[in-house]
């Protein structure tokens, strides 16, 4: 009968004894998921790339886990307001479909601000967004205060006058009394050169928030042309058909589109540009540039 006891005994220690270790076991796994965890935790803002093919550029972002693009929606096929959904934020255009699959190989969310030309420009410049596209062309004067990716796509500004006027080509447009276009743009910096440097003036020059706007002052007869890029031009000559517009032939000025972040911020230009770089070698910028921009 003691012996019995003795094993039942024995029997409910070694219970015990595994009920304990179970337990202890227990909290060490959770210790160890919860360290583990730690470790592979990139942080409150959850972005993974310090080590991607893209380099260490988390510290260069306005916001964690957030590429900040500023743009003016105002210049079609690159950027417009959609008539629907548009692909993102109510919005659609070369460079939104661009900025998009460039957040994406980055892994990082796309947050689209839309604003005036010169102040997507400025935006950039005081760290309220990461990069600025935009129809955006390389120039000298801006390469002063942001840093540019390689061109994505050529620009080709043109000239826009009503069917009647007197300006018959781009040299007639030295006679122009006034000529509109978007302020910040190349378009406007290069005219408002004195003649001597190639422009035509500040004082025959009316910059405007958009194109959109310097085109129905041409409509209104309050200028006398509109300089701005060759896609746009098409679009507001094709959505304004009875007020007489045509565009001049030939170019009056190429140049090549850019993506732009702000001075020095040399991390972000390198991962933007290395992202930009094999969707222009895989062609899927090309896709995105053909979806919009139908071959003549």
């Amino acid at each position: 009968m003691k012996k019995l006891i003795a094993l039942i005994l024995a029997v409910s220690m070694l219970g015990v004894l595994l009920t304990a270790c179970g337990g202890n076991n227990a909290a060490d796994n959770g210790t160890n998921n919860g360290s583990n965890a730690g470790t592979n935790d990139t942080g409150d803002d959850g972005n993974t790339n310090d080590t991607s093919a893209y380099g260490d550029f988390a510290d260069s972002l306005v916001e964690p886990g957030k590429l900040i693009m500023s743009t003016n929606a105002a210049f079609p096929p690159y950027e417009m307001l959609a008539d629907g959904e548009g692909v993102y934020q109510g919005l659609e255009g070369i460079d939104i479909e661009i900025a998009m699959a460039i957040a994406d190989k980055l892994d990082l969310e796309l947050v689209i601000d839309d604003m005036d030309f010169d102040a997507a420009q400025m935006a950039v410049q005081n760290n309220a967004a990461d990069m600025m596209l935009a129809g955006l062309s390389y120039n000298k004067e801006r390469d002063e205060t942001m840093d540019f990716t390689d061109s994505y796509a050529t620009g080709v500004q043109v000239v826009i006058v009503k069917e009647d006027s007197d300006i018959k080509s781009i040299d007639d447009l030295a006679n122009a009394e006034m000529i509109g276009t978007q302020r910040g743009t190349t378009g406007f910096i290069y005219a408002s050169y004195p003649p001597e440097e190639g422009g035509y003036g500040e004082e025959h020059v009316t910059g405007y928030d958009n194109g959109a706007t310097a085109v129905q002052e041409l409509i209104n007869g309050t200028i006398d042309a509109v300089i701005i890029d060759n896609e746009p031009a098409k679009a507001y000559v094709a959505a304004n058909p009875d007020a007489g517009l045509t565009i001049l032939d030939g170019a009056w000025v190429e140049e090549d589109y850019c993506a732009a972040v702000d001075e020095g911020n040399t991390a972000l230009l390198n991962a933007i540009n290395t992202a930009l770089g094999e969707m222009i070698e895989d062609g899927t910028v090309q896709t995105i540039i053909d979806k919009y921009i139908t071959a003549e």
